[in-house]
């Protein structure tokens, strides 16, 4: 296990801790990551069951395990949507609008190389 520590800079986030909890597999990214460090009971949108966050992310080719977690594209969509309300909202302010834009930035590139994959007939696979 490993702790990652890019997030801490405010009080929040000094409060959580990032930790990887498998090992990485074969294209050397890990697939586990657990949360701590917060009290959902302050949460109004909390509905009591959270204790914690486990992050799983896919684990194998689709093609021979189907979908078994999710992908980065998908957290990077829960950012970016986010991100969109607080521009939308009373929170509005050129970091988020910079921090959106690199958001949607990395989206387009794991889309093309996606699209890239599936032109050479690898996507899904463990292929290069």
């Amino acid at each position: 296990m490993r702790t990652i520590n890019d997030h801490v800079i405010n009080p929040a986030n000094d409060k959580l801790t990032i930790t990887v909890t498998d090992t990485p597999g074969a294209g050397g990214a890990n697939h586990r990551y657990a949360v701590q460090g917060f009290d959902a009971s302050t949460n109004v949108s909390a509905d009591g069951t959270e204790n914690g966050l486990t992050v799983l992310f896919q684990n194998g080719p689709i093609n021979e395990v189907g979908v078994n977690g999710i992908t980065q594209e998908v957290l990077l969509a829960i950012v970016a949507d986010r991100l969109r309300s607080f521009q939308a909202g009373p929170f509005a302010c050129r970091e988020n609008a910079l921090a959106l834009t690199k958001i949607e930035e990395a989206q387009h590139w794991l889309q093309q190389r996606t699209i890239a994959r599936m032109r050479r007939g690898v996507e899904g696979t463990h292929q290069v």
